[in-house]
């Protein structure tokens, strides 16, 4: 997905594992004995010591091959913020659960199949983190589209004991969150690119390949515009997210733009790949539908495109016009 500098021999070897990769279990310990579980996590602590680029294009490997495990939501989500609480994680399969004042969350992804939970809850004016057992917490089963664990979890939080942390990292996790969608999203949108321009140079219509009608050039171009768009938005706010840890004033905007590109992007690629394909995209054999009906899903978590919509266009309004500038380009 990314334009980065990535080892071509660590992205063959997340290909090959996806490639070959049978049951969901199978697949995490073989990536776990690669050490690309804790892709990101510090090698201090058993991870691998590497950054948002190769963990980019893990999850975009993990889009094209149909492979649904929380690698994201484990190693950049829920494993960084204990390390960054000075806790030490592990390679048991974790997910992250942002509380509310009653102790509940909502569509908490893959917490029902998870060994550990990061629970986030506000207490004395700040916020706390802690690292449970499942069995700890009420999980009420749930699934996105494409099947995906997305729970209901229920704590007691007078009864949780937990680590203080800065507000400021419960606002970068919540941008890492948006940001992780936004390349799966990126990853989905090229995966139905790459399948359109297959589909309509090898399928023959009134004697000739379908790449050859207008009509069909006209789609396919726009599915390729749109997935640009919403690939140069996203690399643009992961390389200021990656160049300054996170800690760049204007990062939330950059978040917001990519979220507000991929969002409004999925809707043309899926609209014009679906008609390029026919009826044959939406049969179980064929791997359309499981990259589109994932971009669907995905844009309306950690935010949906209107939510980043309205953000961004609450920040571009508050900037004025002479700060708003500085905002697009820092």
């Amino acid at each position: 997905m990314t334009t980065f500098d990535v080892d071509p021999a660590l992205t063959d070897m997340m290909a090959a594992v996806f490639a070959e990769h049978g049951s969901d279990g199978d697949l995490w310990d073989r990536l776990d004995a690669l050490g690309l579980v804790r892709l990101t996590g510090a090698e201090d602590s058993g991870g691998s010591g590497a950054g948002w680029p190769e963990a980019a294009e893990l999850m975009s490997a993990a889009v094209r091959h149909g492979a649904r495990i929380p690698l994201a939501e484990h190693d950049l989500l829920a494993c960084w913020l204990l390390e960054a609480a000075g806790l030490s994680a592990d390679a048991r399969q974790r997910t992250v659960a942002l509380l509310d004042d009653q102790g509940r969350a909502t569509g908490v992804p893959w917490a029902s199949s998870a060994r550990r939970i990061v629970l986030v809850w506000r207490r004395d004016g700040g916020y706390r983190v802690s690292d449970v057992d499942p069995s700890d917490v009420s999980i009420t089963g749930g699934a996105n589209m494409i099947g995906e664990p997305r729970d209901t979890v229920e704590a007691d939080i007078s009864a949780l004991s937990g680590v203080a942390i800065p507000d400021e990292l419960v606002d970068t996790l919540r941008l890492k969150g948006a940001l992780v969608r936004a390349v799966q999203i990126c990853a989905a949108l090229d995966h139905a690119l790459e399948s359109c321009v297959e589909h309509t140079t090898t399928r023959h219509q009134f004697g000739r390949p379908l790449a050859t009608f207008q009509a069909v050039q006209h789609l396919v171009s726009d599915i390729a515009c749109e997935a640009a768009l919403a690939r140069s938005a996203t690399e643009a706010a992961l390389s200021t997210a990656t160049a300054t840890d996170w800690t760049a004033p204007h990062l939330e905007f950059l978040v917001a733009a990519a979220r507000s590109c991929v969002g409004h992007a999925t809707s043309v690629v899926v609209r014009n790949a679906h008609q390029v394909h026919g009826a044959i995209g939406t049969t179980v054999e064929h791997s359309l539908h499981h990259v589109t009906r994932a971009g669907l899903a995905w844009r309306s978590e950690f935010g949906s495109t209107r939510h980043w919509d309205d953000r961004l266009t609450d920040m571009a309004i508050q900037a004025a016009p002479q700060g708003l500038w500085s905002l697009i380009s820092p």
